[in-house]
Formats: C-alpha cells, structure tokens, sequence
C-alpha cells in the first residue's frame, strides 16, 4: 500500500470466527456482511438508512513491485478484503463522516478542499476535489465507513478508501465516471493531499478489479489487460507481518527521486526503453546507490514479463525463481524490505514446492506490510500454520495471514 493510513485514524479490521477455516488463517468476511455493517453504523450515528453503498477493494501485487511509476508492467490483484461506505444524503452542504473509533469529520463542500485534520480526511477531500475540478456539484451527504483491509500491511487501503469514496460520489451525483478516469483522480487525491507520489497500480488495481483475473498495466500506456486467474487449484496467502509503516515520511519519495535522477543521467525518456547495457555505460556516473535503483527497475520490469508468460500459459516451472529474484531486487537493490518481511519470504520458500509453495516475495510499498505466497489450495491451512508459528516464534508478533483469490473491483452494491 502506498500512503497506508494511521492505525488509529481508520477503520478497524473486522474479525469474524469461521469453524471451517484453520485458526491460522483469518477468514475474509462478506461484502454483505461489511454492507450490513455500514448501514446498521450509518443508522446508529446519523439516525438515517443508507440509500447508496460503495464498496472497493485492496490489492496485492503478485510480482512488478515499485515500477509502475517508471513505466513498468505490474501484475496485482483485486484481493477479498474491502472498503464499505453507506451514505444517504443530507439538506445541507456538509459531508458528515463517521468511522469506526473516530470523531464524525465535517467536510464543507460549497468550496475548493484544503488538506485539513483528521488525518485520514484527506483521502475523502482530495476525491472531492476531484470531482469539483470535474465541475459536479456534490450534495450534502451522512457516510460511514467500515473496513476489512488491513492497516499499514502493504494491501492500498488508502487507494481502497479512495475508490470507495469516488464509487460513492458518482451516485451521489449520479454519474458513472470511465474507470480509468476513476483510477487517475483517486491517485491525485493521494498525491495532492496524502503527500505520496504513488504510481497508478494501487488505484487501477482496486477500481479494475475481477473475478478469477490478474490484472497486467502497462504504467506507460495505462493500459489493463486481464490475465486469467481461475484455476481453483492455486490460492494467494497473504501474511501481514504487523510491522506497520507510513510512506508519507519520505522514503518512498526518496526512491521515486532516484528513479528518476537514474533515469536523467541515462538520458533517456522512459524506463521501457532502457537495457542494462545502457546502466553499465553509465555505471560511474551515477554512483552505487542510483545505479542499484536503477538496476531493479530494469531487471523487474523483465521479471513481470517473464511471469505474465507463465500464468497464460499454465507454466509455473520459473515462477518461484521469477519471484524470489523479485525479492532480493526488493531487498538490496532498492531497500524497500524489512527484517519481518524477510523473514515471512524465507519461511514460505524453506516450505518449498513440495509443502505447496510455487513462490513468495514482499508486496506494496515495502518497509513493513506484507508478503504473498502463490500456492497450491490444498496445502493452504498447512502453509499458514507453519508460516504464523515459525514467524510468532522468532519475532515474538502474531503475524496476520488470510487467503484470497482475486476480487471484484469498485462499485456500488
């Protein structure tokens, strides 16, 4: 996730007991049950029944990680946890929003947005913004909002919120914006008033979302292309690692920055167009660090290439090699890792094909959050149980894992 919210600004996780599901993997509650949730909350603040609900969900990256702002290929998924909002609107010119733990937020919406606090508002601002620069002119409306993305895990709950909240307004002004235009002004609200100069996947990702598909963008065209996904044999475990952290502070502008100052002493125009050949003619120039930067995004941008080959055609053969190197890259080329989220990759990969494990790696932004574990559906619960105890056991944090196949994207319910 790139531009993760506070912890204590958003919604809670919810955690539902499923008998049919191993203690080690949290069970992915319902979007009927998170839109019962919304409404029930909505009533219990405002005194008033929802009349639209929107939902989107987070994602996971399978394997193009911290490209899709150097026009990369990047490979997410749409994943079975997401944001739900209930709203009905009011007689006035004041959005109302509540959420679970917090204050209502008051939103004027008669003029242009300013960033303003709480925190975790400005997500909602930057999307009214949005559609203000759009010309709509938003009513007043009540809204609350519920989650089950996990906070700071890597997963874009700040792009799920977004996405939710756009899928809201076009109702509200009822209007079906093209989902692109949706993804594009959701990544705008985040850098103009999350200070995170994210790239497009984490937003495409939640409002492109399908069923049973990957979804391969093409960062320089923004272009999505569905990849199938439907094999009920293999399954996603995602392990939050509970090591939380906020890429508003700098360190994801600091590697954006070297990307680009990579980029300018190759002289070159895009990513896309740049070989490894031209970084070891420049290799002095630029210096270990820009040159290690620079050399992840070449070498990630072969990677996704390679794995999209894989998953149309059904051979899985180099994909754990494709994603371990993904990894690595990760973790010394472009220090985006973590001791946890090393950990959690090296444990999947000492399971091995054997014990189900087709590849891992770290997913989003890095510095914490999460990792993704593609394997076989039948050696899921057993996975997970080895994961969390070995984890738990040499780091002391309950680590939190769920499986999910690919989801469906933003919209109204």
């Amino acid at each position: 996730m790139r531009g993760a919210y506070l912890e204590a600004d958003l919604p809670k996780l919810r955690r539902i007991a499923n008998p049919h599901i191993s203690p080690m993997l949290e069970s992915n509650q319902t979007l009927t049950d998170l839109a019962d949730e919304a409404r029930a909350s909505l009533k219990a603040i405002f005194d008033v029944d929802s009349t639209l609900v929107a939902a989107a969900p987070g994602r996971v990256n399978l394997i193009g990680e911290h490209i899709d702002y150097c026009d990369g290929f990047v490979l997410p998924l749409a994943i079975e946890r997401y944001i739900v909002i209930a709203a009905r609107p009011n007689d006035s010119t004041i959005a109302r929003v509540g959420t679970t733990g917090q204050e209502t937020t008051e939103i004027d919406l008669t003029g242009n947005q300013e960033i303003s606090e709480p925190k975790w508002s400005n997500y909602l601002r930057g999307v009214i913004q949005g559609f203000m620069n759009l010309n709509y002119q938003i009513p007043g409306f009540d809204a609350y909002i519920v989650s089950s993305v996990p906070l700071g895990a890597g997963l874009s709950s700040s792009a799920a919120l977004e996405c939710a909240f756009a899928t809201l307004l076009e109702g509200l002004v009822d209007t079906v914006l093209p989902t692109a235009v949706k993804s594009l002004l959701a990544q705008k609200a985040e850098h103009d008033f999350a200070g995170v100069p994210c790239g497009i996947m984490d937003q495409f990702a939640s409002a492109f979302g399908t069923k049973d598909q990957l979804i391969l963008i093409d960062c320089r065209t923004g272009e999505p292309e569905m990849v199938p996904f439907s094999d009920p044999t293999l399954s996603i475990i995602v392990a939050n690692t509970n090591v939380s952290h906020d890429l508003s502070d700098g360190e994801y502008g600091a590697r954006r920055k070297d990307t680009e100052d990579g980029l300018t002493l190759i002289g070159k125009s895009s990513w896309r167009d740049v070989t490894m050949d031209d970084l070891y003619a420049r290799q002095a120039e630029m210096g270990d660090r820009i040159f290690r930067r620079s050399r992840h995004i070449v070498t990630e941008i072969a990677r996704t290439i390679e794995a999209v080959k894989a998953f149309k055609s059904g051979d899985f053969s180099n994909i754990g090699t494709l994603m371990e190197g993904s990894h690595r890259s990760l973790r010394d080329d472009f220090e985006v890792s973590c001791d946890e989220l090393d950990l959690m990759v090296a444990l999947a990969q000492e399971i091995g094909f054997e014990g189900g494990v087709l590849g891992a790696r770290m997913t989003g932004g890095g510095f914490g959050g999460s990792s993704v574990t593609l394997c076989r559906t039948a050696d899921v619960e057993n996975i997970a149980a080895q994961m969390q105890e070995r984890y738990l056991a040499q780091t002391g944090i309950t680590p939190l894992l769920f499986a999910t196949r690919p989801g469906i994207g933003a919209h109204l319910l």
